[in-house]
């Protein structure tokens, strides 16, 4: 079993795309899934918060400009990517507000993983991941109505209630449990990366699965879809190196490289439904999702090779 769970880890990128052709061809495996995404996310933060105990968040908490740059960056220049290339690739219309949405959006739960997976400072990446998921049902809809004009209406209880259960009570628990019992724990520290490797996949699954009718329906342009969730996925990894200019320390930049450039894309499904916009606004997020879980291995891969 260990075995496997390395193997899994070693090989995640080709893993992530197999994984993805199987969600596009065999979509029902995907749609059993799609109803225990809330509960896989957040067993993906429990296994994550494993890896570090209370003191790993006590030093981030003493520095607070830290978490500062992060929001900024994930709602600041971020949303005028997208934005911004929401006007480049569709110009207007459904699609473009809905590229828009998505650069509002908070930090994805799964970016913790990949800070792990590059050796990047994962206590660093699971407060800015909790804080900035935390304030996004207050300011992801002031942000859209300043930049498209359009009201959303957030079903606020039912969103904070799934960021408790998704990733604050897994968070506190798992950081509760190794900071009880250092030594049990770190002495399976090796396995922690390959099990959310696999969770990863799974969550995959369950995205593209229930997507790929939508993705397919959509023809070539679905290629125009990708390249513009592409284009800001890369337009986040850019702005995360501004982290350089505050700290020269390597797990902390890696931190914000996945704190940014990745999205939170099932709560734009939840803006749009709860505020009666056309479907289509939730698009864009459907398709970062899928770009974002390849890329991001890639990325983790080829930082954990530079450390």
């Amino acid at each position: 079993m260990t075995r496997l769970i390395s193997f899994v880890e070693a090989n995640l990128v080709l893993f992530v795309i197999v994984t993805a052709g199987l969600g596009l061809i065999v979509p029902e495996i995907g749609k059993f899934f799609e109803s225990s995404i809330g509960p896989l996310l957040a067993l993906l933060m429990l296994i994550i918060s494993l890896t570090f105990d209370a003191n790993d968040v006590r030093l981030v908490l003493r520095k607070p400009s830290r978490q500062l740059l992060a929001m900024v960056l994930v709602y600041g220049p971020m949303s005028i990517g997208g934005l911004l290339t929401g006007r480049l690739f569709f110009g207007s219309g459904p699609l473009a507000a809905g590229q828009t949405l998505l650069g509002t959006l908070p930090t994805d739960v799964s970016s913790p993983l990949l800070v792990l997976m590059a050796r990047g400072n994962v206590a660093l990446a699971a407060v800015f991941n909790a804080v900035n998921t935390a304030l996004s049902p207050f300011i992801v809809p002031v942000l859209f109505l300043w930049l498209t004009g359009v009201q959303l209406e957030v079903p606020l209880d039912a969103i904070i209630l799934e960021l408790v259960l998704v990733v604050l009570v897994p968070t506190v628990l798992g950081v509760s449990l190794r900071t009880r019992f250092p030594n049990f724990f770190a002495q399976h520290d090796a396995a922690y990366a390959g099990l959310g490797s696999i969770l990863y996949l799974l969550i995959l699954l369950a995205v593209v699965g229930p997507n790929a009718a939508t993705i397919i329906g959509y023809g070539w342009y679905a290629f125009v879809i990708a390249g513009a969730a592409l284009c800001l996925n890369l337009i986040g990894y850019l702005l995360g190196m501004v982290s350089l200019l505050v700290t020269t320390d390597r797990g902390e930049v890696i931190a914000y490289l996945f704190t940014v450039s990745k999205k939170e894309f099932s709560i734009a499904a939840a803006f749009v439904a709860a505020s009666g916009l056309p479907a289509e606004i939730a698009i864009p997020a459907a398709f970062f999702a899928v770009i974002q879980m390849i890329t991001s291995p890639i990325a983790a891969k080829i930082l954990a090779r530079l450390s």
